[in-house]
């Protein structure tokens, strides 16, 4: 027998537990040789060696579904376990999905070409009325690379520029000056990631604040912006 313990990264355990620990106790039921205890984000195994990589290369599965779809359901872990394509993976032009497991998708042929480009382009500029889902597209976009892991880091920046009205001194630091110009760009992150994994993102600048005047002379070969 051996002794393992996987670390559930970059993900939420209460939405990979569960309400009430209903998917560890699932999961659990269909390894009955294997001893499972969890604990915040680690979870300890004992048992069989064969039956151990079983689990290990599934749990993995589950992690990476939480990961890209927000959430997992029964269903779909016993999908992972029976070695199937889960439902949400069949969905297909799905950028990335929201914190409540809804998908985000193109709506128009425009955001289509703008989701194109930036396949296609190091830089993408993106003009047109406001509330055409400039903003919310782009979030969507650097979300699902850092997801996926093709950028480290998320760069947030804007000019400081009042649209007509004085804003008058902002106490604080740097962040605290510049986030009202920035409460757009927070609101499509808040629907995309967890309260908690946003604010540590932001902690650890794996999201990171910059006003457009601090950019100049920066390498960004590493993030999004």
């Amino acid at each position: 027998m051996i002794e393992k313990h996987i670390i559930l990264e970059d993900i939420d355990p209460v939405v990979f537990y569960g309400v009430g620990n209903g998917h560890l106790q699932m999961i659990k039921s269909l390894y009955p040789k294997l001893r499972i205890v969890a604990r915040d984000n680690v979870i300890r195994v004992l048992g069989d060696e064969e039956e151990m990589a079983s689990f290990e290369e599934n749990i993995e599965k589950m992690r990476r579904h939480v990961l890209k779809y927000n959430s997992i359901g029964e269903e779909d872990i016993l999908d992972i376990i029976k070695g199937k394509q889960t439902k949400a993976d069949g969905v297909k032009g799905v950028i990335v999905y929201n914190i409540s497991g809804k998908p985000i998708k193109c709506k128009s042929q425009n955001q289509q070409q703008l989701v194109d480009a930036f396949e296609k382009n190091d830089m993408v500029f993106a003009t047109g009325p406001a509330g055409t889902g400039k903003t919310y597209l782009s979030i969507a976009l650097a979300v699902r690379a850092l997801k996926e892991k093709t950028i480290r880091k998320i760069i947030l920046s804007r000019p400081a520029v009042e649209a007509g009205e004085k804003l008058g001194f902002l106490p604080g630091d740097m962040k605290d000056k510049i986030d009202p110009y920035l409460q757009p760009l927070y609101d499509a992150l808040e629907d995309m990631i967890p309260a908690v994994k946003l604010q540590d993102m932001i902690e650890k600048n794996v999201i990171q604040i910059a006003p457009l005047a601090f950019m100049r002379g920066r390498t960004l070969s590493d993030a999004v912006v």
